[in-house]
C-alpha cells in the first residue's frame, strides 16, 4: 500500500530545537507515523512537549540538546545508539534569527547565529551520520529557509540569510558524500509559517504588508504543513530523494 511508505515503525527520530513550533510539529507528525521521537532541546519546555506527546499513547522523550556544543551532539548520539540500538532519522531543526541591520551587527550577534544555525548543523549531522552510515541508512532533514534563496524584505537579517544559504548547500555536500553509505540528506526551506515568532513580526504593520502580499497564497503557512514535508523525507516514500531542497513557501520565492 502507498501510505504504508509513509510509516516510520521501529524508527527513532531525533528533532533539534523540538519543544515549540515548527519543531514540536515535526516531532508530533514523526510521532503519530509510529516512531519513537526524541526531542533534544535546550529549553527545558521540551519535557513538556515529549508529555503531551506521550499523553496521546505516542513514544516521546526529552533529552537536552546545546546544539553549538559537539561534545554534546556526539554524546547524545552515542547515549541513543547505547539506549535504542539504531537511530534512523535527524530532524536538524534548531535556529535563531536577529533582525539586525549589517552595518549594526556584532561579531558576537554573526558568530552566535552561525554556530546555532550552521555548526550546530554540522555537530548533529556529523554525530549521527556516523551512526548512519555504520548502519547503511538513515535520512538527515535540515531546517533551511527561503532566506537562504532570496533577501526578505523589508526586515534587515543578513546574518540569518547567510546562514541560512549556507545549510542548504551543506545539505547538497553531505547528500554527495553521504550517499554511497546509505544516508539521505534534504533539507526544507519555509516561508512565513504562523509561529509565535513570525506571528510577532506580523505587529508590525509594513512587516504584515509585505509578508503578505509577496506571498501569492496571501497567508501564513501552517507548521504542519513543514511538519508533512518532513514526513515525506523521513520516510520511505521519498527513498529516491537526495540533495533535494523543498521550498515551503505559498510561492514566496517564485516573483
Amino acid at each position: 500500500m502507498v501510505l504504508d511508505q509513509f510509516r516510520l515503525d521501529d524508527q527513532v527520530a531525533v528533532v533539534t530545537g523540538g519543544a515549540r513550533g515548527i519543531g514540536f510539529a515535526i516531532a508530533t507528525a514523526l510521532a503519530e507515523a509510529g516512531a519513537c521521537v526524541v526531542i533534544a532541546d535546550l529549553e527545558v519546555a521540551g519535557e513538556q512537549s515529549a508529555h503531551q506527546l506521550r499523553e496521546r499513547g505516542l513514544q516521546a522523550e526529552f533529552r537536552p540538546l546545546d546544539v553549538t556544543r559537539s561534545a554534546q551532539a556526539d554524546a547524545l548520539a552515542k547515549s541513543l545508539v547505547e539506549h535504542y540500538g539504531h537511530v534512523e532519522i535527524l530532524v536538524n531543526n534548531a535556529g535563531i534569527c536577529r533582525n539586525t541591520p549589517a552595518l549594526e551587527t556584532s561579531d558576537e550577534e554573526w558568530l552566535q547565529i552561525f554556530d546555532v544555525n550552521v555548526h550546530g548543523v554540522f555537530w548533529c549531522s556529523r554525530a549521527f551520520g556516523r551512526v548512519m552510515a555504520q548502519q547503511g541508512r538513515g535520512s538527515i532533514i535540515n531546517i533551511a529557509s527561503m532566506s537562504g534563496i532570496i533577501v526578505n524584505k523589508p526586515q534587515p537579517q543578513a546574518a540569518y540569510n547567510a546562514s541560512k544559504a549556507a545549510v542548504a548547500h551543506l545539505t547538497r555536500s553531505l547528500a554527495a558524500e553521504w550517499a554511497s553509505a546509505g544516508v539521505r540528506v534534504n533539507a526544507i526551506s519555509p516561508g512565513y509559517i504562523g509561529t509565535e515568532m513570525t506571528k510577532r513580526g506580523l505587529e508590525n504593520p509594513q512587516w504584515r504588508k509585505d509578508w503578505l502580499e509577496l506571498t501569492p497564497l496571501g497567508r501564513l503557512g501552517e507548521p504542519s504543513e513543514v511538519a508533512n514535508c518532513a514526513l515525506f523525507l523521513a520516510s520511505p516514500a521519498s527513498s529516491y530523494l537526495t540533495g533535494s531542497e523543498l521550498v515551503v513557501d505559498g510561492g514566496y520565492t517564485v516573483w
